[in-house]
């Protein structure tokens, strides 16, 4: 949850409508008409029922596990979702990250998040709001193809002072080699509304501290979210200055960062009466289709390609391709404790084959001794078989 209670208004320039290029995009629309309010409240009740979230407690623990086997009964696969560790004040706390793969960027990401911590009380609305429209935007694009790959992130210790999301920009960020690409942060926190109110209006965030190198960026995708909002959403739009939530560990490491926030600001958040009963399930209905639809402009999904097209290859890849010294192999929502990978040359000889046990969400595969040339890249688990053309340079 943010800290500060008053807003204040920020004035965009017109010509930033321009900078987006955004138009209207059928397929978009329909996969955000998709979100259901039966998911949405359903999401929000069982949220309320797993009791307060906090560090250390069995609460916090057990939403954890119900947020895994809510992905996975979506159709993401255990090996698509990792666990993020870190200890704080005596306990063991837990990022959850589920990563699905971009076809064109594979290693550029856009990442969607929202803390699913609690403080005093339930947080159906701080932030079971943002935690039920994660779910509902994983779901939704599970066997929706992406240029870009999404990280879709449940932070811990967001009300202990931004614990998991500092944790998860030094340890994970800034520590992978070379350090990851992040094309954009889109938060969600507590988008709930208040009972009683017309919630017919939500707040668009934008970056507007130091480091000052990331703002105008900042204020580009913040104005591409707005528009998003217009066009996939009944909602209007509200824009404020980033505040005290999960994005500001990577607006302070130079990341791109946007994000939603209710425009009716309740009192209920941090006490016991967090409830359902006093949000607008209708209005967390409506956030959700907007972002829905702004995280597909965001990943650039193609909803001119077939799902079924899509899902035949179990959405497994390879890449780079072309390649030169090694070969990543992302094995999409393939299941299993071990799989077989082969490459084959055009005169139809294995060249080079490997059997990886327990495997991660991607493998990698030095391919220096190879011979330029076009491949067969091939991977078996069980009986499921997916092929697909490489080239190495």
């Amino acid at each position: 949850m943010k800290t500060s209670i008053h807003k204040f208004l920020i004035l965009f320039l017109l010509s930033l409508n321009s900078l987006s290029a955004q138009t209207f995009i059928q397929g978009y629309a329909d996969v955000a008409n998709q979100v259901t309010q039966a998911n949405i409240t359903n999401n929000l009740t069982q949220f309320e029922a797993l009791g307060v979230k906090y560090r250390g407690t069995a609460a916090l623990q057990n939403t954890l596990d119900w947020l895994k086997n809510k992905y996975l009964s979506y159709g993401y696969t255990a090996g698509q979702m990792v666990e993020d560790s870190y200890l704080y004040s005596g306990s063991t706390c837990k990022n959850l990250i589920l990563t699905k793969i971009g076809t064109v960027h594979p290693t550029t990401f856009v990442i969607v998040c929202g803390h699913y911590d609690t403080v005093t009380g339930t947080g159906t609305n701080d932030n079971g709001s943002g935690t039920s429209i994660l779910l509902e935007i994983a779901r939704l694009l599970q066997n929706v193809p992406t240029e870009y790959s999404i990280k879709f992130i449940n932070f811990s210790g967001e009300e202990d002072g931004l614990r998991g999301s500092q944790h998860y920009v030094a340890s994970v960020v800034n520590g992978t080699t070379p350090k990851m690409d992040i094309k954009l942060v889109f938060n969600i926190d507590e988008v709930g509304g208040v009972a009683g109110m017309v919630n017919n209006t939500i707040t668009c965030d934008v970056d507007q501290s130091t480091p000052t190198s990331n703002n105008a960026a900042s204020a580009v995708v913040t104005n591409e979210l707005a528009t998003c909002v217009d066009l996939y959403s009944p909602l209007n739009t509200y824009i404020n200055f980033a505040d005290a939530t999960d994005y500001i560990p990577f607006e302070n490491n130079g990341e791109i960062i946007t994000g939603f926030y209710e425009t009716n600001i309740s009192t209920r958040p941090h006490t016991a009466n967090d409830f359902l009963v006093n949000m607008d399930p209708v209005y967390v209905y409506n956030v959700a289709k907007a972002a829905v639809g702004a995280t597909m402009h965001f990943a650039i999904a193609n909803t001119s390609l077939g799902r079924d097209d899509f899902d035949a290859n179990y959405q497994v890849s390879f890449f780079p391709n072309p390649t030169k010294e090694f070969l990543n192999i992302n094995s999409g929502i393939l299941t299993g404790s071990s799989y077989q990978f082969s490459l084959i040359d055009i005169n139809g000889k294995v060249v080079l084959e490997k059997a990886i046990n327990n495997p991660k969400q991607l493998e990698n595969i030095n391919i220096t001794s190879l011979s330029k040339g076009v491949y067969l890249a091939s991977l078996h688990v069980g009986d499921k078989k997916v092929s697909k053309k490489i080239v190495i340079e």
